[in-house]
């Protein structure tokens, strides 16, 4: 008789298969789990603070174009904590 956790593994292996990453992928996100995650935050602070700066400074286009940076720099934080936490190493 099959128990629920030897079901689950095949499950989970026959998944890793289905959805395995490409070689460029790999790559990247290799190189990506080395960056610190709280970097990207800072550089989103960052942005904030030098768009206000500009902005202050009167050069409000300069100001909204460094602001737009912020959410990037956040969702690149996400994608960096979602490599380490379940990236292409869960597979091998």
């Amino acid at each position: 008789m099959t128990t629920m956790a030897e079901l689950k593994q095949k499950s989970d292996s026959r998944e890793t298969q289905e959805h395995s990453e490409g070689k460029v992928a790999r790559a990247i996100e290799e190189q990506t789990a080395k960056i610190p995650s709280d970097l990207w935050l800072w550089a989103a602070f960052a942005a904030i603070g030098g768009a206000m700066m500009l902005h202050s400074q009167g050069k409000r286009e300069d100001g909204l174009f460094i602001g737009q940076w912020v959410a990037p720099f956040l969702l690149f934080g996400v994608y960096n904590k979602l490599v380490k936490i379940a990236g292409y190493d869960r597979t091998s």
